[in-house]
């Protein structure tokens, strides 16, 4: 099984999978922004930030978006093709009495404040709810954290729920705010 690989484009930004061409700019990526993304995520292993691990994930990326995984994408300038800008992971997909997935995103220090993630989750969350037939987008968090919590508020996302000691960041167990979109126009599966 194999699905078209998405390339969603807005004026500004072109999102989409990443090829092994553009291991040197995702490396660029998370290493220029490493400090400025340690607060909001997991702790990361040097390797992490290697032309080898990013061939490898390159790989995995498109063979768990061929298998309805995930979908994982980077934001690319659409003036620069070698530029990323941002990150954005549906992660855990599931199907049959559920139809949800776990959104997580990042954007890079000096992209900040810019429009771009509204921009890009918005053809992003467009994708995932009318080509990939997702009912249910989720994603968390952290309450000090008030931009990500407006950028999901503005995309129309419902806070569900308050979580304590939710997730492993940067080295410490953090509370998060648990929020979810739904697909207004999700198509079921009728059985015969």
């Amino acid at each position: 099984m194999s699905l078209n690989l998405p390339v969603l484009q807005t004026e500004r930004l072109v999102t989409r999978l990443a090829s092994h061409r553009d291991v040197p700019a995702i490396v660029r990526y998370y290493r220029q922004n490493q400090a400025f993304l340690t607060p909001f995520e997991p702790a990361r292993p040097d390797y992490f930030y290697t032309d080898r691990f990013w061939q490898e994930q390159v790989e995995r990326n498109l063979i768990e978006f061929n298998y309805r995984q995930s979908l994982r994408l980077f934001v690319f300038d659409a003036f620069d093709n070698q530029e990323i800008l941002g990150v954005i992971n549906f992660t855990q997909f599931v199907e049959g009495i559920s139809y949800f997935c776990y959104l997580g995103y990042s954007l890079a220090e000096t992209a900040q404040g810019q429009g771009y993630m509204t921009e890009a989750l918005g053809v992003a969350t467009r994708y995932v709810f009318d080509q990939m037939n997702m009912h249910r987008i989720m994603a968390n968090y952290m309450p000090h954290n008030q931009r990500s919590g407006n950028l999901l508020r503005r995309l129309g996302f419902v806070v569900e729920g308050y979580a304590r000691d939710y997730l492993l960041i940067d080295g410490k167990w953090r509370d998060h705010i648990l929020t979810s979109l739904i697909n207004p126009q999700w198509r079921g599966e009728i059985s015969p």
